[in-house]
């Protein structure tokens, strides 16, 4: 296992997150109950949410908003390529079609809505965005196209925690239903754990019902006596949060705006050094009046810098580096479509340096020097 001198991540779990996930082992209740209560009152309350229900992981999360909001076969739904596999995966869990729009720019890696509009069709119900970087990207646009068309928007937030745009909406917020996830990398991170936010109640009554097997009551209303049965009333999963990581997500939330705050000055360093570097494009320029997460930070490399032998002669002076994502159109499940050049120039050219909100500036400046010392070397041969 390499040592890094400069992570892409890192978590720090203070002693006083360790003695709160300690005392719920103490208390005998590990499963879905009171601090994942709580925790759902407190991130609904952070987000602007009417409804928040903490899930499993952000897969799951993804997936109940689809399930819930009525996606089934014969739809489409409009989603980027330029994401994780799971954005997608969770369409097509429903029986639903994923269809790929390109994105804006070779360093604006976010839908498109000229090309959204354009891949819409009859059996179109739903338009999914996804906040790379914890960056708004077109939403604005994108949720004025959907109202236009009688489309649901449905936000893929799993980067975006801490991200609130001009309009003093949290991400998550615009659409139908959001979905955020609390994976080991993310900014709000327990190891496992996911979060859905909507202000339709209807759709937060039925994401909670399938997220424990579509059962009327829960373990923890049987355990206080609050019923003394159940039914099963739909077709539901197992994507119960469990109290442990509930209670960890509880302390993180508490500093999760000063530890975005400390990105945000990574950020702007970042940029500040990297600006007369040449031979590469800083991406995910944050609009003005927004306030972001800032969970990943990429550069486009030009076209002559071998990315490969970067990314390899970074990893020799201990610099981890990797890249978000491989385009999801590009994998065998989903070939065959439609090429998304725009998605495919950034899918080969962009590399994510390191990013955390524990991250030194002398950490930072290893990246920057480590960048100037190998771009130079590392050009691809012409024919």
């Amino acid at each position: 296992m390499p040592t890094w001198t400069v992570p892409l991540a890192d978590v720090v779990v203070p002693d006083d997150d360790i003695a709160a996930v300690a005392a719920v082992y103490r208390s005998g209740w590990l499963s879905l109950g009171p601090e994942t209560a709580a925790l759902e009152e407190e991130f609904a309350v952070y987000a602007g949410a009417r409804h928040a229900v903490a899930v499993t992981n952000g897969t799951a999360a993804l997936h109940l908003i689809c399930v819930a909001s009525g996606l089934g076969p014969g739809d489409e739904v409009v989603v980027p390529s330029m994401t994780f596999v799971a954005t997608v995966n969770a369409i097509a869990y429903t029986g639903a079609t994923p269809v790929f729009a390109d994105v804006v720019a070779p360093a604006e890696p976010w839908l498109d809505p000229g090309a959204v509009a354009a891949a819409l069709t009859e059996r179109t119900r739903a338009i999914m965005t996804m906040a790379y970087g914890g960056h708004p990207g077109e939403i604005g646009a994108l949720a004025g196209l959907a109202r236009a068309r009688g489309l649901m928007l449905l936000e893929d937030a799993a980067h975006a925690a801490g991200s609130w745009g001009a309009d003093g909406r949290h991400l998550g917020t615009v659409g139908l239903a959001g979905a955020f996830s609390f994976f080991s990398n993310k900014n709000l991170a327990v190891g496992e754990g996911g979060m859905v936010v909507t202000d339709d109640a209807a759709v937060a009554a039925r994401v909670r019902l399938l997220r424990s097997h579509g059962m009327t009551t829960l373990s923890w209303d049987r355990h206080r006596g609050h019923a003394s049965g159940y039914d099963v009333v739909d077709l539901g999963f197992n994507y119960r949060l469990d109290e442990p990581r509930a209670a960890l997500a509880r302390r993180r939330l508490t500093r999760l705006d000063a530890e975005n705050d400390q990105r945000r000055v990574l950020d702007a360093r970042y940029r500040e050094r990297l600006a007369g570097l040449g031979r590469l494009t800083c991406a995910l320029v944050p609009p003005p009046g927004t306030r972001l997460a800032h969970h990943l930070f990429t550069v486009v490399l030009d076209e002559d810098v071998d990315r490969d032998a970067l990314r390899a002669a970074l990893a020799a002076r201990g610099v981890q580096t990797s890249v978000h994502y491989p385009p999801a159109h590009r994998f065998s499940i989903y070939a065959g479509g439609a090429p998304l050049p725009v998605t495919e120039s950034y899918g080969a050219s962009a590399v994510s340096l390191p990013m955390f909100a524990s991250m030194t500036i002398e950490q930072q400046d290893t990246v920057v020097e480590a960048l100037e010392a190998v771009l130079a070397q590392v050009r691809l041969e012409t024919p």
